[in-house]
């Protein structure tokens, strides 16, 4: 039997073996995360979906190096930067955001998620952590945009890519004070504006799906957030261009250390430039594109996303976890 390559001679076996694990993982982490959705503590949903995913991740056959995590290993106890998971066979680098969005779960409002990306060795780049000016757009418009353009260019182009009215465009972006211009000069083109108090991540994911609502997501947000957003991008064929800020000095010479340069636009293949590639991001909290964790006597249902790059496969698992000996459910969709 011949297996299908990927457009840079990868085999898909890397994908194949880790996808539906993938999932588990951020199913694992949500499950956890999500038994403290509501109860205020943002401290409490992070570390409970932080060590659930660090266990799971332990117990993949992978050789794994975190490249986008919790911190550096002085800032953070589970999932730092640098952290080795995983005691098998694929040699792999990971990014993770065990909960986008810890105080909307620890609010009970939506759109907390569990997120993973997986690649090869190199294939997501390890990114500061700081500010990145973004840009996402759906697959129609994927190659025709520049964040270097002004605001207004960019929006006729997504327009004329997707053959809408300026007036149909909703773009989303991070309710944030130094967004004000940005928020005025799309208003004043004549797109919508959708205000998000945190997770870019899902947003990003949102422009990249259709018949979600959203046709780009502009403005700053986190760099990592950037890396797990490519990766998604990549799976999906949307397009993500991101600028590093440097805020002073310092992170001036973090950048030079790391060899990032912060003039520089910064492309999809450039963020994950991984041939083979595997993310994942399960609901904690209700959102447009995922439903939240439910529970029931004595088990919980879980909705995922998970894709593969080289695979060309993008799944929704609806999942039923019965976490008691006895526990019975009535299946319904």
């Amino acid at each position: 039997m011949t297996r299908r390559s990927d457009a840079s001679g990868h085999s898909p076996s890397f994908e194949h073996a880790l996808v539906l694990e993938t999932a588990r993982v951020t199913e694992g982490a949500a499950l956890a995360a999500s038994r403290f959705m509501g109860l205020g503590d943002k401290n409490a949903v992070d570390g409970a979906g932080t060590e659930a995913m660090r266990q799971l991740l332990n117990g993949l056959d992978i050789r794994g190096t975190v490249v986008i995590g919790e911190g550096e290993m002085d800032e953070a106890p589970m999932l730092y930067i640098g952290e080795k998971v995983g005691t098998g066979q694929y040699e792999v680098d990971i990014a993770v955001d065990p909960v986008e969005g810890t105080v909307v779960t620890a609010k009970g409002l939506p759109n907390g998620l569990a997120v993973i990306a997986i690649s090869e060795r190199g294939g997501l780049m390890h990114a500061p952590d700081c500010y990145m000016d973004k840009l996402v757009v759906p697959p129609p418009a994927a190659g025709r945009v520049n964040l270097n353009w002004p605001v207004e260019a960019n929006l006729h182009v997504i327009a004329q890519s997707l053959g809408r009215d300026m007036e149909d465009l909703m773009i989303t972006i991070l309710d944030r004070e130094r967004h004000t211009e940005l928020i005025q000069r799309v208003r004043s083109a004549g797109a919508r504006v959708k205000l998000i108090g945190d997770g870019d991540v899902v947003a990003s994911l949102a422009v990249g799906v259709r018949g979600t609502g959203v046709h780009a997501l502009m403005g700053s947000g986190g760099a990592p957030e950037g890396v797990l957003s490519a990766a998604a991008a990549k799976c999906l064929g949307a397009e993500i261009q991101g600028r590093f800020i440097a805020e002073d000095d310092a992170m001036r010479e973090r950048f030079r250390e790391m060899g990032v340069d912060e003039h520089k636009v910064y492309k999809t293949d450039e963020l994950a430039p991984g041939g083979q590639m595997v993310f994942s991001a399960t609901g904690i909290t209700y959102g447009e594109l995922l439903n939240g964790v439910r529970h029931f006597a004595g088990g919980a249902r879980t909705h995922t996303l998970v894709m593969g790059y080289a695979t060309r496969v993008v799944r929704f698992i609806d999942s039923v976890h019965l976490e008691e000996d006895h526990a019975r459910v009535t299946i319904r969709v």
